[in-house]
């Protein structure tokens, strides 16, 4: 995203402004040769860099400062003051850093800083960085790790072996407003084959590994050729689960994953007028708001009697059902399907329901057959410490297959989340530089169905108390999700500053377990 038919507001900080009109670490906005800008003041020093997120063009006035960065309120991501650049995902692109002056009292902000190459943090002895790095994996974490490689001044072989056989996406939008039709095409690859190109990354689409030797540090694909690496990241993501119904694999059946399945799914939207969603997991109730939005009439199916209750608790649940339902979707819990037909869907329990379209959101498994095959130490997933190397010496994992010693809960977890697989995929790509970066960033993930949002900071696996602050109903609240008397996550509706506030909390309460 750019700045580009952005409004722009506040002063021209061009002509200046009052120092008193600043507030210690509270970004103000206006702008400066026609662009969106904000300016912080820390101390005695200030700051202005572009006022919109690269992610997906948040507003960085409404964020929060924290140290020499500022955090987007959307979806948690931050960028340095001092430079631009961003320095957490999901903002994989800088904002712009401008000179600025306190001149007789006032603030004058000037011309753009041209952006200086990051630096690697610490330079290993050459002998020690690795020659060749092999990427399995072409998703977030996968894509964010290789880009991260070039920042960090590698210079040596990057290959990123993808199994899709289109460019790394943006997969969060896939069952959001691209499935809604409100996404343009343009909008879902995260890079252009040219960025590849330029910046010296070998992606392969459609290959498939086969194997991995870590004693010749190789890898084999299917179709025979061969890989060698000094250091590998094996980020294979994970799969969706299959139903195993009668009827299940006609071609009207879909899971919903890549960006190929999104544009099946999506053509077969375009001449149905009833869908089925089986499971009333985030991506079942997300492309169920999809398709309510194509004009479909939608009909879930889910095992639980209220939705989202093990993972959010049952107000939301209850919340979300009616929600739906008063976008029209209909829904059949505490059922499970017992066949699909040509035409509609047969139910445990002898309902019937017309289907000229079937989503099956049951969930994901992490995708571990290389993981198991290369003799990597498994616990229902990849088992890293908190560099994210693996049990083999020059081999770590990221993403949704790595289970890693979280010390914010005290226990080994493992996420399924668009953030965390790309602050991973960079935090690995550090390491294999010889960094020693722990990974103790906050798990953060966000759901989006019609006009609703909710994020969710932490990562609560059990809860035995939920707190509720302010109003689901009004949509303006704050969820504590608590285990043993020990606050683990907080979800917050409409209350994005708050929610930057509760992930530094954590962030803090980590650095004091160290």
């Amino acid at each position: 995203m750019s700045d580009e038919n952005v409004e722009l507001a506040g002063p021209d900080l061009c002509q200046g402004i009052p120092a008193s009109a600043l507030t210690e670490a509270v970004p103000l906005l206006g702008h400066a040769q026609g662009e969106p800008v904000i300016v912080v003041r820390r101390g005695a020093e200030l700051f202005a860099v572009g006022a919109v997120c690269t992610h997906y063009s948040g507003p960085l006035a409404e964020g929060l400062v924290v140290g020499d960065t500022v955090r987007c309120p959307w979806h948690h991501a931050a960028f340095s003051l001092r430079t631009g650049e961003a320095v957490r995902a999901p903002g994989l692109n800088a904002v712009s850093c401008r000179h600025v002056a306190l001149r007789d009292g006032r603030v004058v902000v000037g011309d753009k800083i041209e952006p200086i190459p990051s630096s690697p943090t610490r330079t290993p002895r050459m002998a020690d960085l690795p020659r060749a790095i092999v990427i399995i994996g072409g998703g977030a974490a996968g894509n964010a790790a290789a880009e991260m490689l070039r920042r960090e001044q590698f210079d040596g072989k990057i290959t990123l072996l993808s199994a899709d056989d289109s460019l790394p996406c943006d997969r969060p939008n896939l069952s959001k407003n691209y499935l809604a039709g409100s996404a343009p095409e343009e909008w879902i690859a995260l890079r252009s084959p040219e960025f590849y190109r330029d910046q010296r990354i070998d992606l392969k689409l459609n290959a498939c590994v086969a194997s991995i030797d870590a004693a010749k540090r190789e890898v084999q694909l299917e179709d025979g050729s061969h890989h060698a690496w000094d250091a590998l990241l094996l980020a294979t993501g994970a799969e969706p689960v299959r139903l195993d119904v009668p009827g299940a694999k006609q071609p009207h059946v879909h899971v919903l994953r890549t960006w190929a399945d999104s544009r099946a799914l999506i053509a077969t939207a375009s001449r149905s007028k009833n869908a089925v969603v089986i499971g009333a997991s985030f991506i079942g109730l997300e492309a169920a708001a999809s398709l309510r939005a194509r004009g479909l009439d939608v009909h879930v199916i889910g095992r639980e009697t209220v939705l989202m209750e093990r993972v959010l608790g049952a107000d939301i649940g209850a919340f979300l059902r009616q929600l739906h339902e008063d976008h029209g979707v209909h829904f059949h819990l505490g059922a499970t399907v017992a066949a699909i037909g040509e035409h509609r869907v047969t139910l445990d329990n002898g309902d019937v329901l017309e289907a000229d379209l079937v989503v099956v959101g049951i969930g994901v498994r992490p995708a571990l057959k290389l993981a198991e095959q290369a003799g990597l130490a498994l616990d229902r997933g990849v088992s890293v410490d908190r560099y994210l190397a693996t049990s083999v010496a020059g081999i770590y994992a990221a993403g949704d297959i790595a289970r890693w010693p979280d010390r914010l809960s005290g226990e080994p977890i493992r996420v399924e989340h668009w953030v965390v697989a790309e602050r991973q995929g960079q935090v690995a790509a550090r390491n294999m530089l010889g960094q020693r970066e722990a990974f103790d960033m906050v798990p953060f993930f966000w759901t989006e169905q019609y006009d609703f949002g909710l994020a969710y900071v932490g990562h609560a696996e059990r809860f035995d108390r939920v707190d509720i602050d302010g109003s689901l109903a009004a949509r303006d609240c704050k969820l504590s999700y608590s285990r043993g008397g020990k606050r683990l996550a907080v979800a917050v509706v409409h209350r994005d500053l708050e929610g930057l506030r509760c992930e530094v909390e954590f962030e803090r309460q980590i650095a004091e377990s160290a």
